[in-house]
């Protein structure tokens, strides 16, 4: 089984970005990304409503990270340190050297090759210091723009389940993508 340590916290770079610890200081720039319908429109999570809900969830992550439950990055700009997505392991199963990669980017920011540049990194960190064998992500089919970032990065496609699961009144889709370590 792995053995995961996040102390100190893993401070990652690329030409243009830092991928460093999302702090309460990124309240609003997170805020901004999880209550816009348009970035939230494929990831089945509520909408958040107000600032205090993003300084709580802000708080869970971190939280996590200490427990070693799960890592989430903060991608931020190097000319300025703002906030403009984010990009972890989730859904971690330890015993099995897996972990689910997820990221959302602020609409802005699309369509400028930023998940290109953060996922080697990404990737790379998830292999090579986590010791994972195998990293999935689970998307919403109509999420061609997401799709494409996971093909581009290797991954191939496992499964498409029909209706697998229900959020917010309806039954969803679900692609799972896999990459495991060369």
């Amino acid at each position: 089984m792995i053995s995961l340590n996040f102390n100190p916290f893993p401070m990652l770079e690329t030409e243009r970005l830092h991928l460093r610890k999302i702090t309460e200081d990124d309240k609003h720039e997170m805020f901004a990304l999880r209550s816009d319908k348009q970035i939230m429109q494929y990831i089945a999570r509520p909408i958040m409503k107000t600032v205090e809900e993003t300084v709580e969830f802000i708080k869970s992550i971190n939280d996590s990270i200490e427990k070693q439950e799960y890592i989430n990055w903060g991608i931020a700009l190097k000319s300025n340190n703002t906030l403009i997505g984010t990009v972890g392991f989730y859904r971690m199963a330890k015993e099995h050297y897996r972990a689910e990669v997820g990221y959302m980017l602020h609409t802005k920011f699309h369509k400028q090759g930023i998940m290109q540049e953060v996922m080697p990194v990404v990737l790379n960190y998830g292999f090579k210091q986590m010791k994972l064998h195998s990293i999935e992500a689970v998307i919403d089919p109509r999420n061609k723009a997401s799709e494409n970032v996971l093909v581009k990065q290797g991954f191939v496609k496992e499964a498409h389940f029909k209706e697998n699961f229900f959020f917010d009144g309806e039954f969803l889709d679900s692609v799972h993508y896999s990459l495991l370590a060369k």
